[in-house]
């Protein structure tokens, strides 16, 4: 029996035409084949993609700031690599360091008189450099060289120091100038990386073992 929903009263109509919306929401919603179906399938997929996208970008932040931490502290051990190798230089640079303590003692008005270079000495991670020298001066002059030499970038030890005043009748050993009062000995000592060291020399006139000048194997 057919049933005409123009005769069906006003709620009939209302309740009718609900459940046919929902019908075909429900179809669009859960059909594969819709077009409803497919946007929300796509839609997750973005969501999905986003989420990970978030979390990839969060721990990118992570490390660009662990970036900027480890960044500023290769900076900060960069400058104390550079101290420590102006205070210890990797190689000897006796010139340099000869040029130093004479600048330190012609600003101090000291007179160097002799300076002996002395055997270097190895340790576990450096090496000795000691050089002995003569000077003479005023007293307060020496005072103020010894000073300044503490005061120097490079670290020099000084030691076995050894001055005794000029008084009357002691003959110097070199021309002084006016005010000179005290010479004598010490011996100074710098340092430099034990890396730069390289093998020893071998001494002009030396030759290896079983081996001697102007000889030639018998000949049988």
């Amino acid at each position: 029996m057919a049933i005409n929903l123009r005769e069906a009263s006003l709620p009939i109509q209302l309740l009718l035409g609900l459940a046919l919306a929902v019908a075909i929401v429900a179809a669009g919603l859960y059909l594969p084949f819709s077009p409803v179906h497919a946007v929300k399938a796509d839609l997750e997929t973005a969501q999905r993609d986003v989420k990970a996208l978030d979390t990839e970008v969060s721990g990118l932040r992570a490390i660009k700031s662990r970036h900027a931490d480890l960044k500023a502290q290769i900076t900060a051990r960069q400058k104390q690599l550079d101290t420590i190798k102006e205070i210890v230089p990797e190689e000897k640079e006796v010139d340099l360091f000869i040029l130093m303590v004479q600048r330190e003692a012609i600003n101090s008005s000291v007179s160097i008189r002799r300076l002996t270079a002395k055997p270097i000495t190895a340790r576990d991670y450096h090496m000795e450099m000691p050089f002995e020298f003569e000077v003479d001066g005023p007293y307060y002059a020496v005072l103020n060289f010894f000073s300044r030499l503490s005061r120097l970038s490079r670290i020099i030890n000084v030691g076995d120091l050894a001055l005794s005043g000029l008084g009357e009748g002691k003959r110097p050993r070199y021309p002084t100038g006016p005010g000179t009062s005290v010479s004598g000995t010490f011996t100074a000592t710098t340092f430099f990386t034990k890396g730069a060291e390289g093998p020893p020399a071998v001494q002009p006139g030396k030759r290896g073992a079983g081996k001697q000048p102007g000889k030639q194997p018998a000949k049988r």
